[in-house]
């Protein structure tokens, strides 16, 4: 899915992190709106609902003006069901999450996908996982234990299962994505999981519906349209330049969640979670560098 870093022209690389970047500001953009909107009495799946439902005109746009809607035929609808289903896991605990932690900390614990799915592709993948992967893992996860702070009075434990989850869920799709990724294409992947998100949002939102006002809708009809924008961003990057340049730009999205944060609940970050969060990005970092090296090229 990517070319070999020597064959990238080095220019594309400015390109491909200002790409990544914006999509870490639309990631950002998204939480936002849902926890605002979510503060505002919409369920869960009614938020799922709407964060899928809207991406459509983005990602039918984008099909539409690049690979055609022929990529949506598919080998491996099973595969897609299997990756939709963790995903929308970890999606759905992560709109829960962020609804019970600030901004800043619920993306904190995002950062923890990588670690989960290292583990997990040794466990389901049979994927040899080195002793330095495996040492970055365990420091990651001692990165995590310094922001859930495990002492009396100073742990939301009903938030942080909900992130732990949402990493979890995230690290299966990844997984998950992997495997597919052999015979499917990108936007045949997103497709077919932002359908599954819609229906499963719609289907469940259908038995506890609450009709927004005006400022919420607008607020969810946002958070659809900035989620595949950024999904977009996210692909975009990926097929200008190597993941190893852009991925790196990720942990950017603690900057921008830091700042909505500030400015729309007055929200300051903990010493505490900005030091875990640089212990789980250098262990994830860390990991990646070993990928690269494993694979000799920029892994799909």
């Amino acid at each position: 899915m990517s070319a070999p870093t020597a064959q990238l022209p080095h220019h594309r690389n400015g390109l491909g992190i200002a790409y990544r970047t914006m999509a870490m500001v639309c990631v950002a953009g998204l939480t936002a709106s849902v926890k605002w909107a979510g503060h505002r009495g919409i369920p869960v799946f009614e938020l799922v609902f709407f964060r899928n439902a809207f991406a459509f005109l983005p990602l039918g746009l984008y099909i539409w003006r690049t690979t055609g809607f022929s990529v949506l035929k598919t080998q491996r609808p099973w595969g897609h069901l299997t990756r939709s289903v963790a995903g929308l896991v970890g999606m759905c605990c992560s709109f829960s999450a962020v609804q019970r932690l600030a901004l800043t900390e619920a993306t904190a614990f995002t950062f923890a996908a990588p670690l989960f799915m290292t583990a997990l592709s040794a466990l389901m993948l049979r994927e040899a996982v080195g002793r330095h992967r495996w040492g970055a893992v365990l420091v990651g996860f001692a990165g995590v234990l310094i922001m859930v702070r495990p002492q009396p009075g100073h742990m939301n434990l009903t938030g942080v299962a909900f992130a732990l989850t949402a990493a979890v869920g995230s690290a299966l799709a990844m997984v998950q994505i992997r495997q597919i990724s052999v015979t499917e294409k990108g936007a045949t992947i997103v497709f077919y999981f932002t359908l599954a998100g819609t229906l499963l949002g719609l289907g469940v939102s259908l038995f506890d519906w609450v009709t927004p006002d005006p400022a919420t809708l607008a607020a969810l009809i946002f958070s659809g349209l900035i989620g595949g924008v950024g999904q977009l961003f996210l692909t975009e990057a990926i097929r200008v330049a190597p993941v190893g340049v852009v991925a790196p730009f990720d942990y950017t999205q603690l900057i921008w969640a830091t700042i909505l944060g500030y400015l729309v609940w007055g929200e300051l970050p903990q010493p505490v979670t900005l030091a875990g969060a640089a212990v789980v990005a250098a262990s994830g970092l860390y990991i990646l560098h070993r990928e690269l090296r494993r694979f000799g090229r920029t892994p799909a």
